[in-house]
């Protein structure tokens, strides 16, 4: 019993503390929070389809940023930022976007002709400095 009044006061705590965040979050962080994990998500999306790379670091590391600024995850930006308001619609569409984006640019290797893979550093590193700037 005693181990259960533990645990609800944990997982009370820890919604509290997500609530909070959210709290203290404003439209324009908000704003930036989406991009941030737009960013990430095409840049790993990129480097899994295109250089065989499924490691998915751009994300791991914007959730260890968020987490430890925010107390939120990339999976809850997408849950409660992005308007579908479902991480697995998100993820879908922007993986469908990804790959127009990609089609339209001929592949692989016109897009990194093109030099998609530095816009695509450039922006997440970008908007990473921008998060980590945030008050």
């Amino acid at each position: 019993m005693r181990r259960f009044a533990l645990s609800a006061v944990l997982v009370l705590s820890l919604v509290a503390g997500s609530a909070s965040a959210q709290g203290l979050v404003d439209a324009d962080t908000e704003r930036l929070l989406v991009e941030a994990v737009t960013a990430a998500v095409e840049l790993d999306l990129y480097n899994a389809r295109c250089r065989s790379d499924s490691a998915g670091l751009r994300t791991e590391n914007l959730n260890k940023v968020l987490a430890s600024r925010f107390r939120l995850t990339v999976i809850r930006v997408q849950d409660d930022m992005f308007p579908e308001r479902s991480y697995r619609r998100v993820q879908e569409r922007l993986q469908q976007e990804f790959l127009n984006r990609l089609r339209e640019a001929g592949g692989c290797r016109e897009a990194k002709q093109a030099g998609m893979p530095q816009e695509l550093n450039d922006r997440y590193d970008r908007l990473m400095r921008e998060i980590q700037a945030l008050p």
